[in-house]
């Protein structure tokens, strides 16, 4: 969302987890800080007053279906049954394709489908939380080299994240806090 305002938009995927997301929820308020998760619906189920923290901190939260579906693997119809299942759980206008993968077609039947989120959100800047071949210092610095104003930015608040999550996000937030940036939800 290019912008010339100092603002930063952070998303997490993948959650809610029962340490990764408190963690983050913690270091966010640390900075008075907003942010959009993007949430599977089975984590909700099983997480639902970590969820509810979400909510109560005034964060965004969006769709990221059921069960992390890959939209390119998957018929159109079982990719909406999948978006449709989480959304009984998080009711949102906003979703997030896992991997970023969705087709056209998905696209088009999504929209067409106006009780299912209709603003697709993906990024420009993805942390590289989630591989676990690079260390959290290289996930601050990658998002701290390419992250501009209105850069919407990709963490991950799962179990395999947690070990670079646990270092990047803070020098990510401390870094633009000094710079005078907000940190805000979609």
């Amino acid at each position: 969302m290019p912008t010339q305002e100092k603002v930063l938009y952070l998303s997490f995927d993948d959650g809610p987890h029962p340490e990764a997301t408190p963690f983050v929820l913690e270091q966010l308020a640390n900075y008075h800080a907003k942010a959009s998760f993007f949430c599977i619906g089975k984590n909700v189920q099983m997480y639902p007053a970590i969820y509810d923290a979400i909510l109560d901190d005034h964060h965004a939260v969006g769709n990221h279906t059921q069960h992390h579906m890959n939209g390119w693997k998957n018929t159109t119809t079982a990719y909406l049954e999948e978006i449709e299942a989480a959304q009984k759980y998080i009711v949102s206008n906003l979703f997030r394709p896992p991997y970023g993968r969705i087709r056209f077609g998905q696209i088009k039947a999504l929209r067409k489908r106006i009780e299912l989120p209709q603003n697709i959100v993906m990024w420009d800047v993805l942390s590289g939380d989630f591989d676990t071949t690079i260390s959290g210092d290289d996930c601050a610095a990658n998002v701290i080299r390419h992250a501009a104003p209105g850069s919407i930015i990709v963490f991950h608040d799962s179990a395999k994240a947690m070990d670079r999550l646990r270092i990047a996000l803070p020098k990510v937030l401390l870094h633009f806090s000094n710079l005078g940036y907000q940190f805000k939800a979609l």
